[in-house]
């Protein structure tokens, strides 16, 4: 299955009863399994979850700690980015030049890396004091 046919179809399954701004990601893991994420809101503001970030947790679950490759889709005029906390999320588990597809579900698509998402990112090499 390719990622964006994985999240657009995790999308749909969205609990978005406040925004109405359903979100799916799809991450593609070192093993070439398909993890899948959906955003989950939560009345309680900002106690929700993103959809970047549960398609991640699925891919730790499941014993992976590697991204190879990312799509994200929404339903918006232009292709949605990650927010920032999902960048770093991002960042944890994929290499700078790890390929990131941000897509509509009209079709829209741009392609970019995480290294572009999060430039001056912050990794384990800044914690150590060696």
């Amino acid at each position: 299955m390719s990622l964006i046919s994985a999240a657009s179809e995790v999308r749909e399954n969205a609990y978005a009863p406040y925004s109405r701004f359903k979100v799916g990601a799809a991450i593609r893991g070192g093993s070439g399994a398909v993890y899948r994420g959906c955003n989950v809101e939560n009345v309680a503001f900002p106690e929700g979850t993103c959809a970047e970030a549960g398609a991640i947790a699925a891919m730790v679950a499941a014993g992976e700690t590697e991204i190879i490759e990312v799509c994200v889709i929404a339903d918006s005029p232009a292709p949605v980015p990650p927010c920032g906390g999902c960048r770093q999320k991002l960042a944890e588990f994929g290499r700078h030049d790890v390929p990131v597809t941000l897509a509509t579900v009209d079709g829209q698509q741009t392609t970019t890396t995480i290294g572009d998402l999060l430039p001056g990112r912050f990794d384990a090499s800044h914690m150590d004091r060696a």
